[in-house]
């Protein structure tokens, strides 16, 4: 069942315009692969929240099994064996590149998610 959560949504849109100016400006070794790959796992998670009513803890696990698939999807070329390597946006959401610190950034991100949540609504498991 479905139902949108216009808090979830606005929040969602709020990263993914920060998601877009640390890609666009951002040109570091720190912000932009790490923090960038920590919220992009909050995105993900308020993505999920906006049209799914879910419990915290289901949604940082989806959104985690789902940021870890990207990352296999990457080691593997997902990218190329799909035919896509001239496709900007295939390139920029399935990416290019694997990393095992991403994976260590999405960690990061699932757990700020958890604290954030339970701060907000101490019963939220």
């Amino acid at each position: 069942m479905l139902r949108f959560q216009p808090g979830y949504a606005g929040a969602a849109v709020a990263v993914f315009l920060i998601e877009v100016l640390i890609a666009v400006f951002m040109h570091d070794a720190l912000v932009r692969p790490y923090v960038g790959d920590s919220l992009v796992v909050v995105l993900i998670y308020l993505t999920i929240r906006a049209i799914m009513p879910m419990p915290v803890i289901p949604a940082v696990a989806l959104t985690l099994i789902i940021a870890v698939a990207v990352e296999v999807g990457q080691f593997y070329n997902l990218v190329g064996v799909l035919g896509l390597g001239d496709n900007a946006l295939a390139r920029v959401v399935l990416g290019t590149g694997f990393d095992p610190k991403d994976l260590v950034a999405y960690a990061v991100g699932g757990l700020g998610l958890i604290i954030a949540e339970s701060a907000r609504k101490p019963r939220f498991m």
